[in-house]
């Protein structure tokens, strides 16, 4: 398998380099060659296959000879090491949570995945120290540092905006900042501010010359592909597989939901897709009127991880379906697979005293626009029943905690993996320029 650069087609890259750059040296992203097809027997006797199997079978196309089936099994084996409970919500409606693994969020798996992915890359291209950049809007940064604690060679630097993630969100990142090979950065600005650090960085000849440097985003292939495994393992759980599937995906910088739709296109009979975002709305505005106008700056919500005004991997959903933002090219076909709702902070806040109240399921905000996304796509349909509905959840409610606890009316137990994150107000450093954050790598 190949990748090539949607900034210049003509150069394509394998797996391992894809993984090691981050992005391409023009600040353009990967994107692989083809999408791999799998056997319908594949899909046929999903039930009777491992989570380890379905995963090899699912991602070992894309990495080709980059990493051999023996050691790409042990990545897959360390990063699986939880559960993603398919729960009944109401009929024909499920809640898909990804929230069990070490930092309560649906980012460790592509952050473990990609910590031991590139344990394991490094020393073959004859790198002894590779630093690890991260933008995050809240649950991405504590997923990657906590992935790349136990590998102390490689770097770890984290850029969060200062006042737009939650007390815990905050408190997972800085408590791992105690150790040697992990940095983090508060910004004065948004998660697009960070982004754009992180993607200038990568393309500063200055830094490149003194740094070996790769992205912990989902911009990187290897945080991306991952993330397929969800809609697999979902699947899987469904006991009536004749129902024709809707997955509704709470969105911000689209890389969960195209992971998604690269499943799709591998041959997993999901029918259609909802991108649900809160007012940051980028995408959903062009499903609805053809134009692309970026939120810059992107608003502050409740639902922090989502509050992206330029999503990078929208770009990656273009390239798939030969849309083009400038013109009407692609948009109508792409309308077919993918839907788009948006919804503010009152209306999230209404759907989790609703989930609460007539379903006694506690869901987190994004979770709960992630159900409101996918009840007005069902609203819609002449037949509502005919389809099947999973939104899924993507972060532990107690991440909310006071928004949600505020909702609710009641205490939400914290789990014992916290409680010693939040007992220390631990290091981080407040960053204003780009200059200052650039000598800072440089050190």
């Amino acid at each position: 398998m190949k990748y090539y650069n949607l900034g210049n087609r003509k150069q394509k890259v394998d797996f391992s380099t894809a993984v090691l750059q981050g992005i391409a040296p023009d600040k353009s992203l990967y994107f692989p060659e083809f999408i791999p097809k799998l056997r319908n027997d594949f899909i046929c006797n999903i039930e009777k296959l491992s989570d380890d199997e379905i995963a090899y079978q699912v991602i070992s196309p894309f990495i080709g000879d980059s990493i051999p089936p023996k050691e790409l099994k042990e990545i897959i084996k360390s990063t699986l090491t939880f559960d993603f409970p398919l729960v009944p919500i109401e009929q024909n409606i499920f809640s898909l949570e990804l929230f069990h693994g070490p930092t309560l969020a649906f980012k460790d798996v592509g952050a473990r995945f990609m910590a031991h992915t590139l344990n394991y890359l490094t020393p073959l291209v004859g790198e002894k120290y590779m630093t690890v950049l991260v933008a995050t809007s809240g649950d991405t940064g504590g997923a990657v540092a906590n992935a790349f604690l136990e590998f102390s060679y490689i770097r770890t630097i984290i850029v969060f905006p200062k006042g737009k993630v939650s007390e815990i969100q905050e408190a997972q990142i800085t408590s791992t900042a105690n150790k040697d090979h992990i940095e983090a950065f508060e910004l004065d600005g948004t998660f697009d501010t960070c982004q754009d650090f992180v993607k200038r960085a990568f393309v500063d000849e200055e830094i490149n010359d003194f740094l070996t440097l790769t992205s912990a985003n989902s911009i990187n292939i290897a945080r991306l592909l991952p993330q397929m495994f969800y809609y697999f393992l979902a699947y899987k759980q469904l006991k009536n597989k004749s129902i024709p599937i809707v997955c509704s995906v709470p969105s911000g910088n689209f890389g969960n939901l195209c992971a998604g739709l690269f499943a799709k296109e591998m041959g997993l009979p999901i029918d259609h897709f909802i991108a649900s975002t809160n007012r940051n709305n980028t995408v959903v505005n062009y499903l609805s009127d053809g134009t692309y106008h970026p939120i810059v700056p992107s608003i502050k919500t409740i639902s922090n991880a989502m509050d992206v005004g330029q999503p990078s991997n929208f770009v990656r959903i273009q390239e798939l379906y030969g849309v083009n933002i400038n013109n009407d090219e692609g948009l109508e076909s792409l309308k077919k697979i993918l839907s788009g709702y948006w919804f503010d902070d009152g209306q999230t806040k209404q759907s989790i005293e609703e989930l609460y109240q007539k379903r006694q399921y506690i869901a987190d905000p994004h979770g709960a626009i992630g159900y409101l996304g996918l009840k007005s796509f069902l609203n819609k349909q002449e037949n509502s029943n005919k389809y099947q509905g999973i939104f899924l959840e993507t972060a532990h409610p107690i991440k909310f905690r006071d928004d949600v606890e505020q909702i609710i009316q009641k205490k939400i137990p914290m789990p014992n993996s916290l409680k010693e994150t939040l007992e220390d107000d631990l290091p981080r450093t407040l960053l204003w320029s780009y200059p200052q954050f650039k000598s800072y790598l440089m050190i």
